[in-house]
């Protein structure tokens, strides 16, 4: 039976309407991170800051911790004495008297997601490493608006089912709009849920273009401006892969249910099918402001969160279907999902190897697919019904090796990024 938390009439809240939120935002530094820390800024009225946490970047993150005088502040890779020390010495440039409780290691992301004087967790990480944060929030019984889409794709069945009804949001601006549309029926009557790509920057390219491409290239987005491996995997069509199954398993449709269509101006963010025919779009600015107010904010909308689409102008919008034999991504992720609850961990941590592989001149970029399916292929998996922490973090492990052996790489598990090491966090 399909989840109904996305859908009218039954639309749960799980905190009170207009309550304020004291919100914890993971990846602070990070570019959801401080467009969150700008919206709230802001609307103080609605939001306060209760932790930030971040993995390198100490020095803006202790720009962030006086500005907003945060209670709580993690920090994973770098040295605690010289945040503390520049955060006392902005404090005292600033006139108050601000020293907050630091928290520092590779832990300091899932603390930071289970502080007790927080009701919203902001989780704006990248890579798998969100999947621990992300668990830690939702059992601490926040509001988690999920930013780290790699925490459902990775942990889905453990994710689900701590996940209370109407907890998890999605941030996603794809997610963020099916959960709008879905606000025009109830679930009996979805027939079928339409992400939106844009195509990325190789959109219309044949296979031998794709073999000459470099990672330049590859960052080069027509739309969006990202980090390197998101902005990779919209070059490759994968994080549209990772969006159909979180698309899948936030909205209980089935896989063959959550469509892609090619929509290169992006204005359209994705739209929901209802079994009348009638078929409701999320449009506006492709600009992250709104899925984040409203994944902070949910169920209510935050004011003038972005400026609107002006419709006095004349403009086109395209659709084109996608070339699946070109950019095979979302068809392996499809397969992938539906074979264990493991096989999608494999999935995404091959692909970030193989990312890292491209940008350091080790692999040409259609080797990037390539080398994720053959690792994909070799993987047993694990049921849904009796999947733990403990094999999801296993098959991760597995995957990076076995990825970097084809590749030719060392595989020294110190040096392989999991879901416990937080080296890659904003």
């Amino acid at each position: 039976m399909r989840d109904a938390s996305f859908a009218r009439p039954a639309l749960p809240q799980f905190l009170p309407p207009q309550s304020h939120r004291t919100v914890a935002v993971l990846g602070s530094t990070g570019s959801i991170g401080t467009q969150a820390l700008e919206l709230m800024a802001r609307n103080p009225e609605r939001f306060s800051v209760g932790a930030l946490a971040a993995g390198n970047n100490w020095e803006l993150l202790a720009e962030q911790a006086v500005a907003t005088r945060a209670p709580l502040i993690g920090l994973a890779n770098s040295d605690p004495a010289a945040l503390e020390a520049r955060i006392a010495e902005l404090a005292a440039q600033t006139g108050i008297d601000y020293r907050p409780q630091i928290i520092c290691g590779e832990h300091a992301a899932a603390e930071v997601a289970a502080a007790e004087h927080c009701n919203v967790l902001l989780n704006g990480m990248t890579g798998s490493i969100g999947l621990l944060p992300t668990l830690a929030g939702l059992e601490s019984g926040k509001l988690v608006a999920l930013a780290n889409k790699e925490s459902l794709i990775v942990g889905g069945a453990l994710v689900k089912a701590a996940a209370a009804p109407g907890q998890l949001i999605p941030v996603d601006s794809e997610h963020s709009a099916i959960a709008q549309c879905l606000w025009g029926g109830t679930s009996a009557e979805v027939r079928a849920l339409i992400l939106t790509a844009s195509g990325g920057p190789f959109r219309g390219y044949t296979a031998e273009q794709l073999a000459a491409v470099s990672p330049a290239d590859a960052l080069d987005h027509p739309v969006w401006k990202m980090g390197k491996v998101i902005t990779t995997n919209s070059a490759t069509l994968v994080n549209k892969a990772l969006e159909v199954v979180e698309a899948h398993l936030l909205f209980d449709v089935p896989l063959e249910d959550c469509r892609v269509v090619v929509h290169p101006e992006h204005l359209i963010h994705s739209m929901v099918e209802f079994t009348d025919g009638a078929v409701l779009a999320q449009i506006s600015q492709p600009d992250m402001r709104l899925p984040i107010a409203l994944g902070i904010g949910w169920p209510e909308r935050i004011p003038a969160a972005v400026s609107p689409l002006s419709f006095a102008e004349s403009m086109n919008w395209h659709f084109e279907p996608v070339d699946h034999q070109t950019f095979p991504a979302i068809t392996l992720a499809r397969q992938a999902a539906a074979s264990s609850a493991t096989h999608m961990a494999v999935y995404n941590a091959a692909n970030e190897e193989a990312v890292h592989a491209f940008h350091d001149g080790l692999i040409k970029f259609p080797e990037i697919v390539a080398t994720v399916t053959r690792v994909v292929e070799q993987h047993d998996g694990v049921p849904a019904e009796r999947v733990s922490l403990d094999d999801v973090l296993a098959a991760e492990r597995w995957a990076r090796t076995a990825c970097r052996t084809l590749m030719g790489q060392p595989s020294n598990p110190d040096q392989l990024t999991t879901s416990l090491n937080v080296g890659k966090q904003n």
